[in-house]
């Protein structure tokens, strides 16, 4: 998937699905230091240095990039950066979307940008995979991001407030166990981190490359539903430094929810072309690469050519 669509405010946004798997070398180093070049103004401390900074083409082979940038000149303005995680369950494996990384300009924080970052890639991935529901996966200490996903979200554990269908199952449990056992690269927690099974709480995990991340209390952007911020303080030790990790489905009564709730009127015609292009390609694609002879697509070869 490689999808390109304007937005309201002069800025354009790109889609970019698995680019480690087929971007050229060049045109994945620009885009690696795009990514990098909103996370200079969000992070002026120092570098991150796990995940998509690393510029490792196996990790971008299993990321989900969208950037925004400005039209006029092309300059990288925000970023959300996912990860498609192959969770192993033993009898059977899973794919978790990460919501990963969300980075933006600060001086362009108000810019209405939340709707393509936090939502947009996840609506699209749901109807390339057949409308099935997709589990997501989210690791923060920050109260805005924890409400959001816990009311963005279906089935989402751990969520403020609690409600009775947002309970912890079992698959809930062994998803989680899995991520932390095979997978705390994706999100930068170091091996000494520990994980409360009860509460979903990683206890110091600013120490796998994600340190500059880290936040105090009153640092961490709050949301607007006092009940949230106080679940994050009573829940969270911010002078330690844990996390929570949140799973949760994106199914299509939430997708719908979302486009009706977030996507601003004058924004539609966008997401409606971002949609019919995500599912032209789903189903115009595996036709085409059948039907070239030339070329060699996975498990399809090319047709020999007689002497």
């Amino acid at each position: 998937m490689d999808i390109r669509l304007g937005i309201p405010g002069g800025y354009s946004v790109r889609i970019l699905e698995r680019p480690g798997l087929w971007m050229p070398s060049d045109e994945l180093d620009i885009l690696v230091a795009d990514l990098r070049s909103v996370a200079s103004k969000t992070l002026p401390a120092g570098e991150l240095k796990y995940g998509v900074f690393a510029g490792d083409r196996d990790r971008l082979a299993h990321s989900v990039i969208t950037l925004i940038s400005r039209k006029d000149d092309i300059t990288p303005v925000a970023f959300n950066a996912l990860a498609l995680m192959d969770v192993n369950l033993g009898h059977r494996s899973e794919e978790v979307l990460h919501l990963g990384l969300v980075m933006v300009d600060p001086d362009l924080r108000s810019q209405g940008f939340s709707w393509v970052l936090y939502g947009l890639t996840c609506v699209l991935i749901l109807l390339r995979n057949g409308m099935r529901p997709l589990w997501v996966s989210n690791v923060t200490q920050v109260p805005a991001v924890v409400g959001l996903v816990g009311q963005g979200f279906a089935r989402v554990f751990p969520a403020a407030p609690p409600e009775p269908q947002n309970r912890r199952s079992l698959l809930h449990l062994h998803l989680a166990r899995s991520i932390m056992r095979h997978h705390r690269h994706v999100f930068g927690v170091g091996p000494d981190a520990g994980f409360d099974e009860d509460r979903f709480v990683i206890t110091n995990a600013y120490t796998g490359g994600s340190d500059h991340l880290k936040k105090t209390y009153e640092d961490a952007p709050k949301h607007r539903d006092q009940v949230v911020n106080e679940f994050c303080e009573n829940q969270l030790d911010y002078d330690r430094g844990d996390d929570v990790l949140q799973l949760g489905q994106m199914d299509m009564p939430t997708a719908l929810s979302y486009v009706g709730r977030e996507v601003p009127r004058g924004s539609v015609a966008a997401l409606t072309f971002a949609v019919f292009a995500a599912v032209l390609q789903r189903l115009a694609m595996p036709l085409w690469q059948w039907a070239d002879t030339r070329h060699e697509f996975g498990i399809l070869r090319p047709l020999e050519q007689k002497k």
